[in-house]
């Protein structure tokens, strides 16, 4: 039995229909990211997990019980927002210990969990600090550490990371993934950050217009992509119209003038698509032009003119020479390395 299931659940708000048909089975202690641009009913389905609004059709359960009649704060879920939504007029061991006091915990006991609670997010010490003397980062470890000091059943992050600085940012994702896998607390991350959700997540479940377009590890959504919107939502990607010639023997696959044999199955016109990094210049393959090329520090990225329209290449910076603006190159990739899409979906 899975540990929080979405079956079939469905939010409508008037005529508009926001989530729909959302259905999900979260391990215990997994750490699942909902990703996908403003508007695709992420926040929406967090929210009908937290019980803040009610599903239009379908059911929500936690460990088999229905959680449809139960009200937010008797679900046992720990909830972080963007917003932190610290109490201005309490200290960090106030804002922590508001949960406890609103379970009715002993006193006794409050003290030393609060104490537990922010030593774990880096805090110790800071006990008595008002939120107006924290950095950004300091409220959102106050936040994360008020969540968990109830020992939740699952933990709901809603962009909690989104209002701090890029460093501080990365920084946090490595924190809160080890507290997370030290605590095996189950948590639902809802991000529109593909590096957050890829660097956190043991699986992402990828969003749009309300519907789930694919379900996978990072890795596989990454270089498995399922559909258009996958591929190019999750990062730079290249996307060449290939064909079957069924007049080689064995068949091949015909991107341009790169080939490669065609896989079994594969009867009609379909898209290649590859990741800039895995794309190499050699002495056969694709056709191209170097058009720009721009140095990123610990790599190099090129915008490519091909046969088959515009591409992207993306090489680490090794200290070898590296082909010039203007320079006719051949681009090549492993078939393994590429993932085919038909007019029906990825293959």
């Amino acid at each position: 039995m899975s540990f929080l299931e979405l079956d079939r659940v469905a939010k409508q708000f008037g005529p508009q229909t926001v989530v729909d048909d959302f259905s999900l089975a979260v391990g215990k202690g997994e750490f699942i990211s909902l990703l996908g641009p403003s508007g695709c009913g992420k926040t929406t389905t967090l929210q009908m997990i937290a019980g803040f609004l009610d599903p239009s059709r379908g059911a929500i359960r936690l460990e088999g019980r229905d959680l449809t009649a139960v009200r937010p704060a008797k679900r046992g879920l720990g909830i972080v927002f963007q917003s932190y939504a610290l109490f201005p007029h309490m200290t960090a061991a106030e804002n922590v210990s508001f949960g406890l006091e609103m379970r009715r915990v002993p006193k006794a006991n409050r003290s030393e969990r609060v104490r537990a609670a922010l030593a774990m997010v880096g805090l110790a010490g800071f006990e008595d600090r008002y939120p107006r003397r924290m950095s950004g980062g300091q409220q959102q470890r106050v936040a994360l550490a008020r969540a968990l000091v109830v020992r939740p059943s699952v933990l709901l992050l809603d962009e909690p990371l989104s209002n701090l600085d890029a460093k501080l940012r990365e920084e946090m994702q490595i924190e809160l993934r080890q507290i997370q896998r030290n605590l095996g607390t189950t948590t639902i991350l809802v991000t529109h950050d593909q590096i957050e959700a890829m660097s956190l997540s043991d699986r992402i479940v990828v969003m749009s217009q309300g519907r789930i377009e694919q379900i996978g590890t990072p890795q596989e959504t990454y270089e498995r992509p399922v559909s258009a919107f996958v591929s190019q939502f999750l990062g730079k990607t290249n996307d060449f119209a290939a064909t079957i010639d069924r007049t080689a023997a064995p068949a091949r696959l015909v991107a341009g003038s790169w080939s490669a044999p065609a896989p079994a199955g594969i009867a009609g016109p379909v898209t290649v698509s590859i990741r800039p990094e895995r794309i190499g210049f050699g002495d056969t393959g694709l056709a191209a032009k170097i058009v720009t090329r721009i140095f990123q520090g610990n790599h190099w990225l090129f915008q490519c003119e091909t046969e088959s329209g515009p591409a992207i290449v993306i090489r680490q910076n090794d200290g070898q020479p590296q082909p010039a603006e203007g320079e006719a190159v051949r681009l090549g990739w492993r078939p393994e390395d590429m993932s085919l899409r038909t007019a029906g979906g990825a293959k």
